[in-house]
């Protein structure tokens, strides 16, 4: 019985290696790089059966975060199409007829807003505007960099309730009662544009890829080297440059999932020797200082992108207690004094705990 036993065990090792290594025959791997959608770089990693294929996933890939960037846009108008701009041209009034995509946008922010309480509020384009405004003043002119006024704040502070953004699925209209308020999408808007297209790819035969929009990683599949079970996703140091040497602080492995991660690195300028980033509290209207850096890793890289930023500002109790008390999230908590916490399930899949990306 042994015997039969180790031979079927060593039969079933031979016939997954000879599958693994018939993979890596039929595909190759290719790169794409990409620019000025979602004010980023878009990176590609993928392996396909030849560059035709891979070229034309990568084409249709292209085309389609560069839809979702214009009909998320806040800045621009664009020719035939209402966007979010358009949403807040017509702030009072008038319903603006928009896009499906931006209708499952604004009704997952609304639902998410619910769930989580006001931590990522869409509502808050008045706000984050004058913070854009002063940030933008810090960096050109550092010595007289200075933060936003309370008052002003506050008085912004007066047009961002959700429930007065008005979506009508049905004639997919928004609608913005307040003629004062604007919405700003960036806190999951990338992340959203992602899981579209990371799904319409694969639903378009895309086996195997790693999308990195800007840090935003998604995985699809595994990757197709016959050595790998799992894609290798490292995760910046907030106290090193991207372009520095020693830069990752840990490496995650994953299938299909979405790694975002929220610091205080990305956008920030300087009051005298106080860095001032880009994540504001929508009652404190303030920046929080709990951590430097929160990683999140969950299947939708929307909903990925949502939550690196509502456990940024919250305290860390109250930021475990929402990972704990939420399926398939799992996250990583990096302080200002260097020390890291992590959620039990995180620990599964980070190489600092054994974990590889190796087939077994």
């Amino acid at each position: 019985m042994k015997s039969k036993i180790a031979y079927i065990l060593a039969i079933t090792m031979l016939l997954t290696t000879l599958i693994a290594c018939n993979e890596a025959d039929q595909y190759s791997k290719y790169s794409y790089t990409f620019y000025d959608v979602f004010d980023t770089v878009i990176q590609v990693v993928a392996y396909a059966k030849n560059e035709e294929e891979f070229n034309t996933y990568m084409k249709d890939l292209e085309e389609r975060f560069t839809e979702l960037h214009r009909l998320y846009d806040r800045y621009h108008n664009y020719e035939g199409i209402n966007n979010i701009r358009t949403i807040n041209d017509n702030a009072g009034i008038k319903p603006v007829k928009v896009d499906k995509e931006i209708i499952d946008l604004i009704v997952f922010c609304k639902e998410q807003h619910e769930r989580v309480g006001n931590l990522t509020n869409i509502a808050m384009g008045r706000v984050t505007d004058i913070w854009s405004y002063y940030r933008e003043e810090g960096i050109n002119e550092p010595s007289k960099a200075q933060l936003p006024p309370m008052d002003l704040l506050e008085e912004a502070s007066q047009h961002i309730d959700m429930d007065k953004i008005i979506v009508d699925v049905e004639e997919s209209t928004v609608y913005l009662e307040d003629p004062e308020m604007s919405i700003d999408v960036g806190a999951v808007a990338k992340g959203f544009a992602t899981e579209i297209v990371a799904r319409e790819m694969e639903a378009k035969g895309l086996k195997s890829a790693l999308i990195s929009a800007g840090g935003n990683i998604r995985g699809i599949g595994k990757p197709l080297d016959g050595v790998r079970d799992k894609w290798g996703v490292g995760i910046q140091n907030p106290d090193a440059s991207l372009f520095d040497g020693g830069n990752i602080l840990e490496t995650v492995f994953i299938n299909d999932l979405s790694v975002v991660s929220s610091g205080d690195y990305q956008r920030y300028y300087y009051v005298g020797d106080k860095r001032v980033h880009h994540l504001i509290h929508p009652e404190s209207l303030m920046p929080v200082d709990y951590y430097r850096q929160v990683t999140v890793v969950t299947p939708d890289s929307g909903v990925a992108d949502f939550y690196s930023t509502a456990l940024f500002l919250l305290p860390f109790e109250e930021s475990k207690s929402l990972v704990e008390a939420t399926e398939d999230l799992e996250a990583m908590w990096v302080f200002p004094d260097g020390r890291i916490e992590v959620s039990e399930g995180m620990k599964e899949i980070m190489l600092s705990h054994g974990a590889s990306g190796a087939s077994k």
